[in-house]
């Protein structure tokens, strides 16, 4: 038998052509409900933008949720559209289908989905802003973009350090701006001859000369300790919590310290170590060895 390929080429166009147009209808009514899921997950946006705006929320996070929205809107339109053109596909077999590609691309993307997930975390927090100074292990710096896999961290040397989310979420975080003021403190040794409270109200004197000390909060001037060679007392005050206003006040501090001082008459002393001539303090004698011993007899010999 003869096999004509150009009678089987038109055979098989007409069938295609006869299926198309027998499923016409459904494919508009499918455009259709695809077009109208579209449209509800527009308005659906667009009213959970504005209410998340109106709450103030971080605009990262804002992002987010209007592209999850819109993600899971065409998800959707395309699941019913694809059941009313072919209904032998049930939901149910989209969902399984759907559930063995998310396997499979969750264990090749695992630590993309990870930071994803830690960055919607830490986007939901409110404690750590753009502009907070932070110190995580071995990061530290100032916060400039948080990102939804990412977060951007500016440090003392200028450089750009591109942190991902499951490192700042899975380990202890240190947020040095979380609080307007920030405690400071200062140890000085003063000389053991010193009046200890002509000492300790000269230090106090001093904290209150200077400008960058905070006068919300109370300072303190106790003596921590008897040094080897000196008293030590401990200063501690609030200031400026920003790392640049830290070390201004401790350096103001440090000035009206010595000059209090100086102007009181207390030394600070250097380091000093004492000789002692006891007798028990003496070296002990040791028996020369054997061949000292020999050489010491044949010169008396």
């Amino acid at each position: 038998m003869d096999i004509n390929p150009i009678d089987l080429i038109f055979t098989a166009v007409e069938k295609i052509l006869s299926g198309f147009f027998e499923s016409l209808p459904q494919i508009l009514i499918a455009v259709i409900v695809f077009a109208v899921f579209l449209l509800v997950g527009r308005f659906v946006r667009a009213g959970i933008t504005s209410l998340m705006k109106r709450t103030r929320m971080r605009s990262a996070l804002i992002r987010l949720a209007d592209n999850l929205i819109m993600i899971a809107t065409w998800i959707l339109a395309f699941a019913f559209a694809v059941t009313i053109v072919f209904p032998s596909v049930t939901p149910a077999n989209m969902i399984a289908g759907l559930g063995l590609t998310s396997l499979a691309v969750g264990f090749a993307f695992k630590d993309v989905f990870e930071n994803f997930l830690a960055g919607v975390f830490i986007l939901a927090r409110k404690k750590m802003r753009i502009g907070d100074v932070i110190e995580c292990q071995e990061i530290f710096g100032r916060i400039e973009d948080i990102r939804i896999r990412e977060t951007h961290v500016r440090d003392t040397d200028g450089e750009l350090i591109i942190v991902p989310n499951a490192y700042l979420f899975q380990n202890p975080l240190e947020i040095q701006t979380d609080q307007t003021l920030k405690r400071q403190e200062l140890v000085v040794g003063v000389d053991y001859d010193s009046d200890m409270r002509a000492v300790r109200e000269a230090l106090q004197g001093a904290l209150s000369t200077c400008d960058t000390v905070s006068t919300s909060k109370e300072t303190e001037v106790k003596c921590v300790g008897f040094g080897g060679s000196s008293i030590d007392f401990k200063l501690l005050w609030w200031t400026d919590s920003q790392p640049k206003a830290q070390r201004n006040s401790y350096d103001e501090v440090a000035f009206a310290v010595k000059d209090a001082l100086d102007e009181a008459d207390v030394t600070i002393p250097f380091p000093q170590s004492t000789l002692s001539f006891r007798p028990e303090a003496w070296p002990v004698k040791t028996a020369p060895d054997r061949e000292g011993r020999d050489a010491e007899m044949s010169s008396e010999g």
